[in-house]
């Protein structure tokens, strides 16, 4: 297996920020509710939701609308990002359920003390210390909330890290390239992140569900 090799945590520059407002994440992101469902099932979540790392906002709006029993809010440090989200949100109808903060974690003030539900997508692996992610989910969520979070997985080789660029990103912008391989490159494997779980506390399953994500679910104490 590959050392890890980090990558930025923010991604602020106006460019790549418009990339990933336009771009099309549909699957992977309708995917994340799938997957959202399949781990929760029964009555649907409920009270106020923390989308941690939330970027132009596609899966904040996309849980908005899939649980119209929720309000969520979204934190993402890049300000450009947020930006975009303000703007794709105009006149979906979600606007009285949906807000954004511009936050930095762990520092990051936000309106609610707790939530109900705490989701993630792809924000661990920008992290150089993983555990700001796990002290944030056990700061800000309620006793008892579910947790989801969603990243990449880290490929055994620089070489099927590039295999995995051509076979799902082969006709995306050159910026979107870039990042997906230096993303896979700074990813975390499963056992790194059954390690960061044990170290934080938290009683957390970690599941592959695909040859480049897992996700890690399960309720806090």
């Amino acid at each position: 297996m590959m050392e890890r090799i980090p990558e930025p945590e923010l991604m602020d520059e106006a460019a790549q920020a418009r990339a990933y407002a336009e771009a099309d994440f549909s699957a992977p992101h309708q995917r994340f509710i799938e997957l959202f469902r399949e781990r929760f099932p029964g009555s649907p979540p409920q009270g106020t939701v923390l989308d941690l790392g939330c970027g132009p906002g596609d899966i904040t709006r996309r849980f908005a609308g899939a649980f119209p029993s929720c309000r969520v809010h979204g934190v993402d440090g890049a300000a450009t990002m947020l930006r975009h989200a303000e703007e794709l949100q105009r006149g979906s109808g979600l606007e009285g359920r949906i807000r954004y903060i511009h936050g930095y974690l762990p520092a990051a003030e936000l309106p609610l003390p707790r939530y109900d539900v705490v989701i993630s997508n792809s924000l661990l692996h920008h992290l150089a210390e993983p555990q700001v992610l796990w002290h944030s989910i056990l700061k800000h969520g309620a006793p008892g909330a579910a947790v989801f979070v969603m990243d990449l997985m880290r490929p055994h080789s620089r070489a099927a890290a590039e295999a995995m660029v051509e076979q799902y990103a082969a006709s995306a912008p050159e910026v979107l390239r870039h990042d997906f391989f230096h993303s896979l490159l700074a990813a975390y494997t499963p056992d790194e992140v059954a390690a960061q779980l044990a170290a934080a506390g938290l009683d957390l399953a970690v599941t592959v569900v695909s040859d480049r994500h897992f996700t890690i679910s399960g309720y806090l104490p």
